[in-house]
């Protein structure tokens, strides 16, 4: 007579370890990376500072930004005036609270920035999708547009828009986002071209689905995080573009303060007065590190091959 036996399987740690994982969804995924890297949560902190002080910026500078008096001509941090007023980071030349045109030039930098990013990943986006999936001459175009305004150098070819069409904060998003679009191309162009020889993709096809429902149903999804990351370092780089391009006068016009405009302004009376350079230029740097060490810290969530790598 044969006898059954039954055997228990210990479950294994690193059975566990791989069952919970798979629990875990994406975002928490996500959010635990975040805490796990220090770099990050300082970047996080940083933009999350700005992005306030862009909300809400009556609350950190009460102050007139644009107030002007001789009597306070570059006093020094700290500085009370008679009415009792502090001027915590001090005055420039004109006795503008140094304070508050940091703060209401976070406005400035991060509209230019968002606002450049949005409207170069639409036209980017769009011309990388119609590039890559139909190809042939189409492609061949926007390849030699492409290549044509790599040719030109960056800041000149904002400058001599900014000149022709005048400085105003609309015209200088138009300015950048003319030559940013084509990172965004590059990127998009090469992903469709390996999409769509995919099956979902063959397979619409086959079922009589539109080119559009293809490209924004199939396709578009499919090339966002990569578009999303590309967004999130591109952003540090356009705050400091819209900052050269106030520093060397042609971007918006005074007295609407900015960061590169102080900076410029500071220059003259780096001996005298070294605060009117130095708390705006210390609030850009931090604020295009944060923008770029969460950049990195969405690369790593959002790019596959460094998923795999990493797990």
């Amino acid at each position: 007579m044969a006898v059954e036996r039954t055997i228990a399987v210990e479950p294994t740690l690193g059975g566990l370890e791989r069952a919970e994982s798979e629990r875990v969804s994406e975002p928490q995924r996500a959010l635990r990376k975040l805490l796990r890297r220090p770099p990050a949560l300082f970047g996080l902190l940083c933009v999350a500072a700005v992005l306030t002080w862009a909300v809400i910026p009556g609350a950190f500078a009460p102050l007139d930004p644009l107030d002007q008096s001789l009597a306070r001509h570059l006093k020094p941090p700290g500085w009370v005036d008679a009415e009792g007023r502090t001027y915590w980071l001090g005055t420039d030349q004109q006795g503008r609270d140094i304070l508050s045109r940091v703060v209401w030039g976070s406005r400035i930098s991060l509209s230019v920035g968002i606002a450049t990013v949005l409207v170069s990943g639409l036209i980017g986006v769009t011309l990388g999708l119609v590039a890559g999936y139909f190809g042939g001459k189409l492609d061949a175009v926007i390849s030699r547009i492409v290549d044509t305004a790599l040719a030109i150098p960056f800041i000149l070819l904002a400058m001599a828009l900014i000149a022709i069409l005048g400085p105003s904060l609309e015209n200088i998003i138009l300015a950048i986002a003319l030559r940013t679009w084509i990172v965004y191309a590059r990127v998009v162009r090469g992903e469709v071209l390996t999409l769509k020889e995919r099956e979902f993709v063959t397979g619409a096809k086959a079922m009589g689905c539109t080119t559009l429902r293809v490209l924004a149903v199939y396709l578009l999804p499919n090339v966002l995080p990569s578009t999303l990351v590309v967004a999130t370092l591109y952003l540090g780089r356009m705050i400091i573009i819209e900052a050269s391009l106030s520093f060397l006068g042609v971007g918006v016009p005074p007295p609407t303060p900015t960061w590169g405009g102080m900076l410029s302004d500071g220059r003259a009376f780096l001996d005298t007065a070294w605060w009117i350079a130095f708390f705006p230029g210390v609030v850009l740097m931090l604020t295009v590190l944060g923008v770029n060490l969460l950049g990195d810290w969405l690369r790593d969530v959002l790019d596959p091959q460094m998923k795999r790598a990493a797990d």
